[in-house]
């Protein structure tokens, strides 16, 4: 199923925090990692990834670092830092009011 990618991209800061706080990772890991725990709903280019890790490093939500991968190649990792955390955790928090109200709407009790 395709999901319109407007409804997506309000979500995208709190998803890519969400998975840096589990551990450092760098941008096409990622990538593979969203769409393996949304089974490929969520699937976001590398063009959208970078910009959007750009913008939180600039605002000091993560951080980068270089390390050399197994083939030798070095790789750019992110890491979220505090200020990051509390960003997701007010993100997570914005996340399940809007999420809840809109089941209330569209689910929830009918009017007379």
């Amino acid at each position: 199923m395709k999901f319109d990618k407007e409804l997506i991209k309000g979500g995208t800061t709190m998803l890519i925090l969400n998975l840096l706080s589990t551990g450092d990772m760098y941008g096409y890991q990622m990538v593979r990692e969203l769409e393996k725990r949304s089974d490929n709903i969520f699937t976001l280019k590398e063009g959208t990834m970078y910009p959007i890790l750009h913008s939180l490093e600039s605002r000091g939500m993560v951080e980068a670092y270089w390390e050399d991968s197994d083939s030798g190649r070095k790789r750019k990792y992110y890491h979220i830092t505090s200020k990051g955390k509390r960003l997701l955790n007010e993100k997570k928090k914005e996340w399940k009011i809007y999420s809840n109200t809109v089941n209330r709407v569209i689910g929830g009790a009918h009017l007379a």
